[in-house]
């Protein structure tokens, strides 16, 4: 296995249709600007409720991706 160094950066995703989307929202968005993606870490979930229900979710994610040499 070779050497890497990674940068992280933290977006936050968000769906009404659930957790996944939200966090698969994140990282397909993310990954139209940024290369090398490689990780992702989900470090807050939050959602928004209406009449006791949820409407939507929010996730704070750490995306890692590879420095090009």
């Amino acid at each position: 296995m070779s050497s890497h160094v990674y940068k992280v950066s933290e977006v936050v995703g968000s769906s009404p249709d659930g957790l996944d989307a939200a966090i698969r929202n994140a990282v397909t968005t993310t990954a139209k600007t940024v290369r090398n993606l490689d990780w992702f870490e989900v470090t807050e979930i939050r959602g928004h409720l209406n009449d006791e229900q949820i409407l939507h979710w929010q996730v704070a994610v750490k995306i890692g991706f590879r420095i090009e040499e």
